[in-house]
């Protein structure tokens, strides 16, 4: 798979197909309050259990994870692997809904702030008992500014949340409470509809105080400190090689989920490996990992599929650091590349370039209409050369003269760094720069890296954790911990920050298109084109599902 950070995201992510903060919501705020009850357990348990024919499958969807610590995950591929660990309040069903998990029920207030949330009768997979104060204490904890938890903004819908993260409030402030062991009482800073869509993302997770306590920094790296509440359970982990799930008989949900008793996922960044595991049979499915030369003949034999995904393919510069300080370097960087060519000829899996910050299938004001859509092309889809070279000399470097020694980091794959070099060629041929290198790190040096805010460029790829344009913008306001390009730009804060507290949609969209020029403007950075999974499957695999985040859900899943 490729790597991809989550918007939180998780990032985010995360739902297949139903438009969030309109129809997927259990419930919604109106007079009074509304109760959601499942009278089903959630996913498919309306489905009578089936028998697999096989006790172990195994899958690809990337590398050896950063961690799988819910507070601290940033990945698409770690929160795949969280998803089966971990249970939420909430859990996204294979129609992408969201249905009640360790909350059977909730209750919102009219005004949409409060909500009191219910747990079932829920066991960890040591057997202990899950408790609304596991939640509270995950939730706390995520937001603690001594864990640096890069998603902790995804916390700072919760009252009094921004105040704690960035160390001028207190922890016992903070919107969410247990009342007991089976009530959550949460306090928002502003009415978030789709606020039952993050509780399901791997932030909201919840860990245990103990368990935590016992090994700060390592104990979910072994099965025996790795406890959690999800479908499976850590069976072994041999690091750079395979980490293996088994199912959880704890589980709440056990009797219709967890069919495959056994789980290989198989950690690989090779393209070429992964579908030769796959070719010889060793390896049932494949994520998005696939050498884009076999892309075509692969989906027109059967053995590949393109799915849709809710993510854009970036590249990262940071706004802080010379010559990207200058917003008419970044500008010509972007004006110089041809956005359709890079889809047609080098990713070639079916993705459409990017003309903005936000793909398709996002809802705007009216849901039946689309915010790309409405918002339309920000970016052209081929390169203006003479636009790109004016504002390169206005910027101190007529036809690349001067332009100093650059480093474009990527994650090692045969397919970024194809990217990678027709984006430098580019440039080269229509800027007459000559100065880019493009090195290539493991997956987990280059997000550290990121994070420290250690680069110049870098690519990377945001994959959106719920369907609204929100989940593409927040991350960019100058006081985010997600803000890792350091765009800074006063006006688009005060627009998203606008849009975030406000419930009146016409004005929340209003203000989104408004931001997305801005950044797109002032080319905080570089959306190359948006994303599509490509997956290679045995078709022996049944009700295996991904969503538009790009999780890969094997909870549901059996072997015919």
């Amino acid at each position: 798979m490729q790597k991809k950070v989550l918007s939180a995201v998780l990032a985010f992510i995360m739902l297949a197909g139903v438009l969030v903060g309109c129809g997927a919501q259990t419930n919604t705020p109106g007079a009074g309050s509304t109760t959601a009850i499942s009278s089903t357990p959630a996913g498919t348990a309306q489905t009578p259990a089936v028998t697999s024919s096989r006790d172990n499958v195994s899958v690809t969807v990337g590398s050896e994870p950063d961690t799988l610590d819910p507070g601290l995950n940033q990945t698409v591929d770690g929160a795949t692997y969280i998803q089966h660990l971990f249970d939420g309040l909430t859990r996204q069903d294979k129609d992408g809904k969201t249905v009640p998990a360790i909350a059977e029920s909730w209750d919102i207030s009219a005004d949409g702030l409060n909500y009191t949330f219910h747990l079932r009768d829920a066991k960890w997979s040591d057997g202990q008992p899950v408790k609304a104060s596991d939640f509270e204490y995950a939730w706390k904890r995520a937001l603690d500014p001594a864990l640096a938890s890069v998603y902790a903004y995804q916390l700072l819908y919760l009252k009094n949340a921004y105040a704690y993260n960035a160390g001028t409030g207190k922890a016992e402030d903070v919107g969410v409470k247990a009342t007991d062991d089976k009530t959550l009482q949460v306090t928002l800073e502003a009415p978030t509809a789709y606020f039952p869509d993050l509780c399901w993302t791997p932030t909201y997770m919840p860990v245990r105080k103990d368990i935590v306590d016992a090994a700060p920094v390592d104990w979910f790296t072994k099965p025996e400190t790795l406890i959690g509440d999800g479908p499976y359970k850590l069976k072994s982990w041999e690091h750079s090689s395979e980490l293996v799930f088994e199912k959880n008989d704890t589980y709440w949900d056990a009797a219709n989920t967890a069919f495959i008793k056994n789980i290989t996922w198989t950690l690989l960044d090779d393209e070429a490996a992964a579908l030769s595991g796959f070719e010889a049979g060793d390896i049932d499915i494949v994520d998005s990992l696939v050498p884009q030369a076999e892309i075509q003949n692969l989906v027109a034999s059967g053995k590949a599929k393109i799915r849709d995904m809710l993510g854009t393919y970036y590249i990262y510069l940071n706004n802080s650091k010379a010559p990207f300080d200058n917003p008419k370097v970044r500008q010509a960087l972007s004006l110089a590349i041809d956005r359709q060519y890079i889809v047609d000829k080098v990713a070639r899996g079916g993705q459409l370039p990017a003309v903005g910050i936000v793909p398709y299938k996002v809802p705007d004001v009216d849901t039946t209409a689309d915010f790309r859509s409405k918002g339309g092309d920000l970016l052209s889809k081929t390169a203006d050369v003479a636009k790109a070279k004016q504002l390169l000399a206005e910027a101190g470097y007529p036809e690349g003269k001067g332009f100093p020694d650059v480093e474009m980091y990527y994650n090692t794959q045969s397919g970024h760094k194809a990217i990678m070099e027709a984006v430098t060629e580019m440039w080269k041929t229509n800027l007459g720069i000559t100065s880019f290198k493009t090195p290539n790190m493991e997956w987990k040096v280059l997000t550290e890296k990121i994070n420290a805010g250690d680069y110049q460029m870098c690519r990377m790829g945001w994959i959106g954790d719920y369907i609204d344009p929100m989940t593409f913008f927040d991350m960019f306001l100058s006081d985010s911990s997600q803000n890792q390009i350091k765009y800074n730009n006063a006006e688009y804060d005060r627009l998203v920050k606008e849009a975030k507290v406000s419930n009146d949609q016409t004005l929340r969209m209003s203000n989104m298109h408004k931001a997305e020029q801005l950044i797109i403007n002032d080319a905080g950075l570089i959306p190359i084109y948006y994303y599509v999974s490509v997956m290679l499957e045995n078709p022996q695999v049944k009700d295996y599902y991904i969503d538009l985040s790009g999780f890969v859900h094997m909870q549901y899943a059996y072997v015919q």
